[in-house]
């Protein structure tokens, strides 16, 4: 019933800074520094990504640069340890590395980053090759959509389907993101089905209701 969703391709960012398996530390701090981001995806041959080298994957080497950690550090913090050893991307990086399809949806996307806690997402196809990056800003972008487009999705996808003859206009407004429904309505139990159906929608912030059913003579 809704509109096509937005997908990840909508919102990434085309153009990304890579490095091989061969690139070193310096090389890489360096990159990250000038293309201003917390982590590079590490590709081989035509483009496919291997894994991904993170500012997290970096600190260790300062971390432990002047100190001798005792046995039991040692055991707790073993792949630290070897990160701190590390020279190049191909040591340093994690790997596999958490990906996303660039026809998932934005909803998709989030729950990726969330799962495996990244603020960054290489997008690949279907053989792997690296298309773009996606991030936490790029998915938040749908929260930017104007609020009168919001609440005309709202009105065609929603209160034409759900509440089609209602007893009062069916008034839809929506102030910063947030959608008011407001009216009399024959059945209130769609009213939870209309909450869903709302939140839905990209760009929805909440949704309030101010929804009345029919009183005891109209039900007569």
């Amino acid at each position: 019933m809704h509109g096509t969703p937005h997908i990840v391709s909508d919102v990434m960012t085309h153009t990304v800074a890579s490095i091989g398996r061969r690139a070193n530390f310096k090389e890489i701090v360096q990159l990250m520094e000038q293309w201003r981001v917390s982590a590079l995806p590490v590709l081989e041959g035509e483009g496919r990504v291997i894994g991904v080298v993170s500012e997290a994957d970096l600190l260790p080497k300062e971390e432990f640069r002047d100190s001798d950690p005792d046995r039991r550090t040692q055991m707790q913090r073993l792949s630290d340890l070897a990160k701190a050893g590390a020279v190049t991307a191909e040591e340093l990086m994690t790997a596999p590395a958490v990906t996303v399809p660039a026809n998932a949806t934005l909803a998709q996307a989030a729950r990726i980053m969330a799962h495996a806690k990244v603020k960054r997402l290489p997008v690949t196809d279907d053989v792997g090759l690296l298309e773009g990056v996606v991030s936490r800003g790029d998915l938040l972008k749908v929260f930017l959509r104007d609020d009168e487009d919001i609440a005309e999705e709202v009105r065609r996808e929603v209160v034409s389907y759900l509440f089609r003859a209602p007893l009062s206009p069916m008034r839809v407004q929506v102030q910063d993101g947030v959608v008011t429904l407001a009216g009399r309505v024959r059945d209130t139990s769609l009213v939870p089905v209309a909450a869903r159906l709302v939140r839905a929608i990209e760009g929805v912030v909440d949704v309030e209701f101010e929804v009345t059913g029919p009183s005891e003579h109209q039900e007569r």
